[in-house]
């Protein structure tokens, strides 16, 4: 692998771990696993079920957990299947950069 594919692959997994544990619109994802409520302006997070079912929540509510399966899902599909997963990585990468700037953007006009 060189180094841009690695570099894209990088920026991929992070935006698809934030997809997965914190956007609002994977929430209906979660929504089985967890039950989410807000205290003085803080969003906790509360882990159902047990089993297999606890499991699947905890490792949703932990982004260093979901990372890893993330990374290693995009690595699998950009080794065993480019043509279909490349694109989505693309894509992914795109939307983490554009994150990235937001991020400066907002900090520098504040």
């Amino acid at each position: 692998m060189d180094v841009f594919h690695f570099f894209l692959l990088c920026i991929a997994s992070f935006r698809l771990t934030r997809l997965l544990v914190y956007d609002r619109i994977t929430s209906f994802l979660r929504a089985p696993f967890h039950d989410e409520f807000e205290q003085d302006g803080e969003t906790y997070i509360v882990v159902k079920g047990t089993g297999l079912k606890k499991w699947i929540g905890e490792l949703l509510s932990c982004h260093w957990c979901t990372g890893i399966w993330c990374a290693t899902a995009l690595y699998v599909g950009a080794t065993y299947m480019a043509p279909i997963v490349m694109p989505i990585v693309s894509v992914l990468a795109i939307a983490g950069c554009a994150a990235f700037i937001e991020v400066v953007v907002q900090k520098s006009s504040q």
